[in-house]
Order: structure tokens, then C-alpha cells, then sequence
């Protein structure tokens, strides 16, 4: 099923060219947006200008005979305005057949992609022996969310978990175990990602101290590289550890992703390195192995290298992410790549794209890139969001005093005590999700509990009100739902009706537009907005024992759909009561 822009689309373009026969297909093609103010009509038709150039005729006098080469019929008027804009108006009967067409439709009203494209979407990327804290949640939250959007839009997603698993830290945190918890080490003794943390931080303070700690860990590492038994068992132990210690968060935020941490690509890093330089593309700066870039400068207008081998031999992020997309491009067969960092790392970015580009392994007009840079979570005081005592807030424990908030709040609303628990983590976590989600993503946000888990506002917790106030209307009608759905037809009438099925239809387009520009908070918008529009419907048109019963809850059963699916591919969870 194309969106209701395609559509409009398609007519109009076949309009043109019955119009104009002498313009090429890409000359003909319409030019249509959504009205911006619903007083101008639904959709805006903005060819004429344009056409008027290549025609030579007057622009309303192009779009006159635009109008008068329609064979669709699916507007109530059509208006030439100022120049030669045309203003469209769809007809209640047309809208009917579309929300109609709405509840067949697995795709909701969504266009799938022309051909199935793999995307990948690299997202969270936590290190090893270190805990989940406030900087991974914008990641974690978008990139879930944006993978969410490309499945359910049939594309073939691949979410990758780029954790940072390999590195000199290793040499040093093992060689701090091995001292202070072989039995750790040796798998005889379980411990925690917390007890790890503790001996990370302790192994870097000697290490920074004591010289001939800080040497037998740089052995450690030659020994890691090199592959020796006892250090990759010990580190595989330590990943272990972490990996137990992400899941938990994972799991209690909804959240799937395959493992592919930065030691995936080790082996492939020497020769990365190596066809850099047989193409010519490194030189050396200081003993260190560099790709300059045009348009790449420091302070100074000083050309800024990106460094891919370090003057002592060693390997770095530049390194693991060329080699990363080179194969996610060679061996994945990626047709849009897709990284979820933090906005600092832009720049970053943006040179490994050119430099694979510039080393033919990233062709533009083939694959597409995108680095979705994301803003800060700050506290209540305007800075990075920190624990009383000044550390960076752990994830685990902004997901928990969410949950215990949310049944705080239900306890005191009288809740069913049965359901009690699983309705606050659903609107515990899925407050902290949304309020996140609903932030433009590269700007920074301040955290508040208050505001995230309020009833009323653009909020998680007032779309998931709506969502149970539709399935209520639609239990106390005690209509057999199958049945209305075989036999019953929508028919939009009143103003809050329309406006309430024009939203609906226009669920495919939202996504396209997100899927373009990643920004989650399209959706959350449009999902706003989809639950304003139905408590405007609800209050203005009886449902149940009207005359219009039928076709009402037909239009209540696809907004519930559409809240759910939107809601889904968000990442948050729906309840039936509350």
C-alpha cells in the first residue's frame, strides 16, 4: 500500500504529463506537501512555478489545466491559490475508503522499500568492565527505536552492539586480577560487573603509579595480541562478566542487538592499514601512519591527520572503524549504514567516511551513511547528569527509581495491586524512553522524573492513556469486532471525524520521513498528536449506541492500531487498563 502522499502523488503526476505530454517522467513528477495550516485544505499541489519555467505559459494557467487533467477523483475542491498553488481538499467519502483500506493493511498505510535493503544500525557500544551509565541511554533508546522502525518497514536489519572489547586496558586489568583474583580469573570464583568496575579503577591507579606494574601490563597486552592461552581465557572471562551485566539492562529495557565488539575486526586491522598504503592514501607524520583529508583542518587551518597506526606500532579507533566499514560494506553487503554516538564523535565519523570513500570502498550513490550525533542528558542544574556524590548516573539504577516512581504514582491512583508491577515497569521505563525520544536528538535534554511520568502533556504516560481509553470504548460496546470488521464500512462525516481519519492515513508518511531523517521524534509528535485528535473525536461523536456505532469503532479499532504500532516502534510496551 503506498502512503496517501504517494498516491496523491501518482495522480498528480499523471496529470501533468496528460497536460504537458512534451516534459520528461522527472520534469512531470509533482511537487506535494501537507498544507501547514488545515484552513488551506489537506495537501498542497506546488508544480506550477516550477512548470511554468519549462512550459512558458502563466503558472495559474498551468495549474488550471493541471485541475482539468485529473481523472482521480478524490478531492471535495481543489483551489488555485496566490501564484498557482493548488490547494487540496479530500472528500469525506474518499477519506472513509482509505481508513478502510487502513485495517487490511499490515504496513498500516506504509510503503515497504522498492527492493529489501540491509541496514545495519550500530548502537549503545558500551565498554567492557565498565557499567551502562546515563551517556549509553540516548544510543541505546534511538538506535532500538530506529531499528524498530526498519523492520517493521520490511527492511533486513542488522543491530550491531560495536562494544569496545580489546585494547591496552586488557594488559592492565588482568595483570591487576591475576595479582589480587586469580579465582576470578581461573572461573573458580563468580563475581559481578560492580566487583569488576572496582578492580578496573584500582588496576588504572596503580598503573598510572607504579612503573613496573605499568610494564608487566604492557606485556600482558603482547601476550593478548599474541594470542596466548591463559590471557585470552582471562579475558574472555572479563567479557563474560560485562556481558551479564549489559544484559540485565537490556532486558529490562526491551532491547535486542548482536554482539560485534571492536576485537571482531583485530585480525583484519594490519591489512586495513596496509591497502591504505599500497593505494597511497598514508603518510607518515611523526613516526605515526596518516590519512589527510581535504576540507579537514585543526587549529590553524592546520591539516588534520587521521592516524590509522600509531608511531609505536599500535592500532586505534580510527583503524578498527575503517576496517568495520569496510566490512560491513564488503562482507555485510550493507545498503545504508547507520552509527548512533554521541554528537562529539561527528568529526570523527565524518573522516572515516571520506577516507573510505576516497580509498573506494565507500561508494555514495550505492550505499548511504549516516552518523546520528545525539545531545546530552543533563541534570536538573544544566550540566552532564551525575549522581549526589558526582559520578556519572548508572543506567540500572535511572531505570529502577523510574519503575519505583511509576508504582508510587499507581498506588496512589488506586490501581489494581494484581497488575501493579508490571504496570509501573511499563510506564517506568517507557516514561524515560519517550521523554528521551520525544527531544529532538541532537539537542541536549534535562532529566525530570516529574515531568517524564506526568498524565497530561506530551508524555508516555498520556499515550498510553489514550491507547486504554480506546480499548475501553470498544469493551463497553461488546461489538464482535471480527464481525464489524467483515461487514461494517467507515463512513467520516463529522469535523472530528475527518480530522481523526486524515491523521490516521497519514501514519505511512511519518515514518517515511523519520526513516529519512532519523528523528524519532517525528513519531512521537505524530503519536501526540493522534491522541489529541481521538479525545477530540471522543468528545464531539457518541460511539456507542449511536447510529454511526459501527463505522466509529471501526475508526476507534484502526487508532488503537496505529497507537500501538507507533508506540511499538518506539520501544515502548502497551497495557489494556490502568
Amino acid at each position: 500500500m503506498q502512503t496517501l502522499l504517494q498516491s496523491l502523488e501518482g495522480a498528480f503526476s499523471q496529470a501533468i504529463r496528460t497536460a504537458f505530454p512534451e516534459l520528461s517522467e522527472a520534469e512531470g513528477k509533482a511537487d506535494l506537501a501537507q498544507c501547514q495550516q488545515e484552513g488551506f485544505g489537506h495537501y498542497q499541489c506546488n508544480s506550477a512555478m516550477r512548470l511554468s519555467k519549462i512550459v512558458k505559459k502563466n503558472p495559474r494557467d498551468v495549474a488550471q489545466a493541471i485541475v482539468h487533467a485529473l481523472t482521480v477523483h478524490f478531492a471535495e475542491k481543489i483551489e488555485i491559490a496566490g501564484p498557482g498553488f493548488l490547494n487540496v481538499t479530500l472528500s469525506p467519502d474518499f477519506l472513509s475508503q482509505e481508513v478502510q483500506k487502513l485495517l487490511s493493511d499490515p504496513l498500516l498505510g506504509a510503503a515497504p522499500p522498492p527492493k529489501k535493503e540491509k541496514v545495519i544500525v550500530e548502537f549503545s557500544s558500551p565498554n567492557i568492565a565498565k557499567e551502562l551509565h546515563v551517556g549509553h541511554i540516548r544510543s541505546t533508546i534511538i538506535g532500538d527505536c530506529l531499528a524498530r522502525l526498519f523492520e517493521f518497514l520490511c527492511y533486513d536489519v542488522l543491530r550491531l552492539n560495536h562494544i569496545g572489547d580489546w585494547g591496552t586496558q586488557f594488559g592492565m586489568l588482568i595483570t591487576y586480577m591475576k595479582e589480587h583474583a586469580p579465582d576470578v580469573l581461573s572461573g573458580k570464583e563468580p563475581t559481578s560487573l560492580d566487583r569488576l568496575m572496582g578492580w578496573y579503577r584500582a588496576a588504572k591507579k596503580v598503573f598510572d603509579e607504579d612503573p613496573e606494574f605499568k610494564k608487566r601490563s604492557q606485556l600482558e597486552v603482547v601476550r593478548l595480541q599474541s594470542g596466548a592461552s591463559d590471557a585470552m581465557h582471562a579475558w574472555k572471562i572479563i567479557c563474560d562478566i560485562s556481558r551479564k551485566g549489559f544484559q540485565e539492562i537490556y532486558d529490562l529495557l526491551n532491547v535486542r542487538i548482536e554482539e560485534r565488539g571492536e576485537s571482531f575486526y583485530n585480525p583484519f586491522l594490519k591489512e586495513t592499514v596496509e591497502e591504505l598504503e599500497r593505494l597511497g592514501l598514508v603518510v607518515l607524520s611523526d613516526g605515526a601512519k596518516c590519512i589527510f583529508l581535504d576540507g579537514f583542518t585543526g587549529q590553524g587551518g592546520q591539516p588534520l591527520p587521521m592516524i590509522v597506526q600509531k608511531s609505536d606500532g599500535g592500532y586505534n579507533y580510527a583503524t578498527t572503524d575503517m576496517a568495520a566499514l569496510h566490512y560491513r560494506i564488503a562482507v555485510d553487503k550493507a545498503d545504508r549504514i547507520i552509527y548512533i554516538t554521541d554528537i562529539g564523535q561527528q568529526l570523527h565519523f565524518h573522516m572515516v567516511f571520506k577516507a573510505a570513500e576516497k580509498a573506494g570502498w565507500y561508494d555514495p550513490s550505492r550505499v548511504r551513511i549516516d552518523h546520528v550525533g545525539l545531545g546530552l542528558v543533563l541534570g536538573a542544574d544544566g550540566k552532564k547528569l551525575k549522581t549526589r556524590s558526582g559520578e556519572t548516573e548508572k543506567l540500572i539504577d535511572l531505570l529502577t527509581e523510574a519503575v519505583d516512581r511509576a508504582r508510587t504514582i499507581l498506588e496512589e491512583r488506586g490501581s489494581d495491586p494484581s497488575n501493579l508491577e508490571q504496570l509501573a515497569r511499563v510506564i517506568g521505563i517507557g516514561a524515560i524512553k519517550y521523554a528521551d525520544l520525544s527531544t529532538h536528538r541532537s539537542k541536549d535534554y534535562t532529566f525530570s522524573y516529574d515531568r517524564m511520568l506526568r498524565f497530561e502533556g506530551n508524555t508516555a504516560v498520556f499515550l498510553l492513556y489514550a491507547y486504554v481509553r480506546i480499548n475501553g470504548i470498544k469493551r463497553k460496546t461488546s461489538a464482535d469486532m471480527e464481525r464489524l470488521l467483515q461487514e461494517a464500512t467507515i463512513s467520516l462525516q463529522h469535523p472530528s471525524e475527518i480530522a481523526l481519519g486524515l491523521h490516521l492515513r497519514r501514519f505511512g508518511e511519518t515514518l517515511e520521513l523519520m526513516a529519512k531523517e532519523l528523528l524519532p521524534n517525528r513519531l512521537t509528535d505524530y503519536l501526540y498528536e493522534l491522541a489529541e485528535k481521538f479525545n477530540a473525536f471522543f468528545r464531539d461523536c457518541r460511539v456507542e449506541g449511536s447510529l454511526e456505532e459501527a463505522s466509529r469503532l471501526l475508526l476507534c479499532e484502526a487508532a488503537a492500531r496505529i497507537l500501538k504500532q507507533g508506540l511499538e516502534i518506539l520501544g515502548l510496551q502497551t497495557v489494556d487498563r490502568m
